[in-house]
């Protein structure tokens, strides 16, 4: 049975992600190329080669403009021959140049970023290369890389966006809101089959991502565990029509169990001078997340003994909600009272599911996310 449905699902084999990422310094680009040599080589063995495709996600900064243009694209100078020599495999192969695009990126880390350009309403200034009118990022960033395969060679070469989207907590921009006028603003601009002013035609597309991870790394930004279009538990954070549904909106995770009702929260009489409070939250934030708690963020409204409560529960459901998880050296204390305010949800851990295993403890996320990722295959 594992071996029909990969059959019938899978159609690429993505190699790595983002290796030549500039803040890893070039520590992949001799090793990325040879490792996908090595999977075509045995997809060809298992005579697999024309059914499913080698690829490497990509990030959008393995390419640049000279003239801010998208006419001005060419592969990045530095990384120039390695990414040129990983194009030439994909051509070779007839496999795809796999891209991760993400306007919200460039709105984060540019003050200036026209905040229009990001979206597809049609409100931004057009930038005009050449006659060649774009009123979004997009587009944009997408026929800049189809300049650089072109400059180079390779304008036949497919391009697959790996990943696209807008996450919703962890700073000022990113929000339900936000990500809703985003995602749906690319359905739509994808849905017709258009394409972009240098490629004509259907965009294949994916969006990132199906649920948020509350262990991925924050190094980049506090938003990197809340790009899912559901909550941890399989809840939809907006509506959002991908034209699978007859309702036209997102369907919920079915028979979620929850652990019980119960919170770890910063005790009623404990007061917020103690000074066991910042290590204890220290402790709580570094080991559980607390991306939800911040500037403009969805639980930026609480007062201190708000933060202190949202830190231990966090800490206290990631372990299942264990007694020694609400100790924080007596700051915390047990309720059944719900502490969720507004935007801020305090998080109830599901019930952890192990199939044959008897285990008793442990983290409980993964088997959601596998359940979640089979529903929406199957």
């Amino acid at each position: 049975m594992f071996t029909l449905i990969v059959r019938l699902y899978c159609r690429y084999v993505a190699v790595g992600n983002e290796p030549y990422l500039t803040t890893y310094n070039g520590t992949y680009l001799r090793t990325t190329l040879p490792a996908m040599q090595n999977v075509q080589t045995a997809l060809i063995k298992a005579g697999l080669g024309s059914q499913v495709k080698v690829t490497c996600p990509l990030n959008a900064d393995v390419y640049e403009s000279s003239n801010s243009f998208p006419s001005g694209g060419d592969f990045r100078a530095n990384i120039h021959v390695y990414v040129s020599q990983l194009v030439k495999f994909l051509s070779d192969n007839g496999c795809p140049f796999t891209i991760n695009i993400y306007p919200f990126i460039s709105l984060y880390i540019d003050p200036n970023f026209p905040v229009e350009y990001a979206f597809f309403d049609g409100n931004a200034t057009p930038l005009n290369d050449g006659g060649t009118i774009y009123t979004n990022m997009f587009d944009a960033n997408h026929d800049t890389l189809v300049w650089a395969l072109q400059k180079n060679g390779f304008g036949n070469v497919p391009i697959i966006i790996g990943e696209i989207g807008w996450p919703t907590d962890g700073d000022h921009n990113a929000n339900a809101q936000l990500a809703q006028r985003f995602n749906q603003g690319f359905m739509q601009h994808i849905s017709g089959g258009k394409g972009t002013p240098m490629r004509p035609g259907p965009v294949d597309a994916y969006l990132f991502s199906l649920i948020d991870e509350d262990a991925k790394s924050i190094q980049p930004g506090n938003f990197e565990r809340h790009w899912g279009i559901l909550t941890y538990d399989g809840l939809p954070k907006y509506m959002l029509n991908l034209g699978t549904t007859n309702s036209g909106s997102l369907v919920p995770a079915r028979n979620v169990k929850y652990l019980e009702r119960k919170w770890c929260v910063f005790k009623p009489n404990a007061k917020v001078d103690d000074p066991q409070i910042a290590p204890s939250m220290s402790y709580a934030c570094g080991l559980a997340d607390c991306t939800s708690l911040g500037y403009q963020t969805s639980c930026g409204g609480l007062d201190a003994r708000g933060n202190i409560s949202y830190a231990f529960n966090s800490y206290y459901q990631i372990n299942n909600q264990l007694d020694d998880a609400c100790k924080f050296s007596g700051l915390g204390t047990v309720t059944k009272s719900d502490p969720s305010t507004g935007t801020c949800r305090f998080g109830l851990m599901i019930q952890p599911y192990y199939g044959g295993a008897q285990r008793k403890h442990g983290y409980t996320r993964t088997a959601l996310v596998l359940i979640l990722f089979l529903w929406t295959i199957l």
